[in-house]
């Protein structure tokens, strides 16, 4: 009687388990057909990042097949393609603020292809996509490529100002241009530093330097500079103050301030030796236009 009664636990031991061992077989982690991907370029100051999963041409057509044309298709594979921006950003004119959106684009055969950026990112794929949450649509000329068996995002011509987003699958590419106002962000990040270092030289000096260079605000990079030479008289802060003025075409009086910098500079200055040979440059083409 023990042994039987011992043995109908065991069995029906075995049964509850079952669907425990069934469970566990479901949440093996296998590769994806698609594996995710993350591309991430800082321009400027803004953070862009594209977040999507990358199929694979696997022998198949793909334009007008495996992709359709004249539809809305999600960029990549799986979920959504998502693309976030930390700070506003221009595209095709249309001022984008900071945030995350989904990547839709629609192909077609014979015009251009539309890119478009809507505000929902919770659907998977196409499914439940609306035009009514559209943020934004740009046209994109399709562009032919060596062939590329996987789906790719990448970034090129990256500058301050913007940088080119790419889109390449198969024998197609796809590109758009995205901007950002770096300097607005430089010149209100400048004012609360120096607010709070009002008599630091140096930050005076950095701040008139950046403006000078990117040939911005020359009233305030005057300003910067010539508390920076009160503050401290360097051959660096006298240098910038030459440029600034030959920008203006005030070549006189940057000469002044040139061979001033040239003077005071320490001969043992690695970074003065190094600056030294432009600056003597500089100083003759200034000579030749003032005089």
């Amino acid at each position: 009687m023990l042994f039987h009664m011992l043995r109908s636990f065991c069995f029906l031991t075995a049964l509850l388990l079952l669907p425990l061992f069934s469970v566990h077989a479901q949440q093996l982690t296998l590769p994806r057909a698609s594996p995710h991907a993350v591309v991430m370029q800082t321009v400027g100051l803004t953070d862009i990042t594209v977040d999507y999963h990358t199929p694979g041409v696997k022998n198949r057509p793909v334009w007008g097949q495996l992709v359709p044309y004249n539809q809305v298709w999600r960029a990549g594979a799986n979920e959504n393609t998502i693309i976030s921006f930390s700070g506003d950003v221009t595209i095709s004119n249309h001022r984008v603020p900071a945030g995350k959106y989904s990547l839709y684009v629609i192909p077609t055969s014979d015009q251009d292809w539309q890119v478009i950026l809507n505000k929902v990112t919770t659907h998977w794929g196409a499914e439940g996509y609306d035009a009514k949450d559209d943020l934004m649509r740009m046209a994109a000329v399709p562009e032919p490529i060596a062939f590329h068996e996987n789906l790719l995002y990448w970034f090129s011509e990256v500058r301050p100002t913007g940088a080119r987003l790419n889109l390449a699958w198969e024998k197609r590419m796809v590109s758009i241009y995205i901007g950002v106002d770096v300097h607005t962000k430089v010149l209100q990040e400048m004012e609360k530093t120096l607010a709070a270092k009002p008599n630091d030289w140096q930050l005076l000096s950095q701040a008139a330097d950046y403006l000078v260079q990117n040939n911005i605000q020359p009233e305030l990079a005057l300003r910067y500079i010539d508390r920076s030479i009160k503050l401290k008289d360097t051959y660096s802060n006298n240098w910038i103050k030459a440029r600034l003025l030959a920008s203006r075409n005030d070549y006189g009086t940057a000469i002044v301030y040139a061979k001033k910098a040239i003077k005071i500079g320490d001969k043992d200055d690695a970074n003065f030796k190094a600056q030294l040979p432009s600056m003597r440059v500089s100083l003759t083409d200034w000579q030749a236009k003032a005089y």
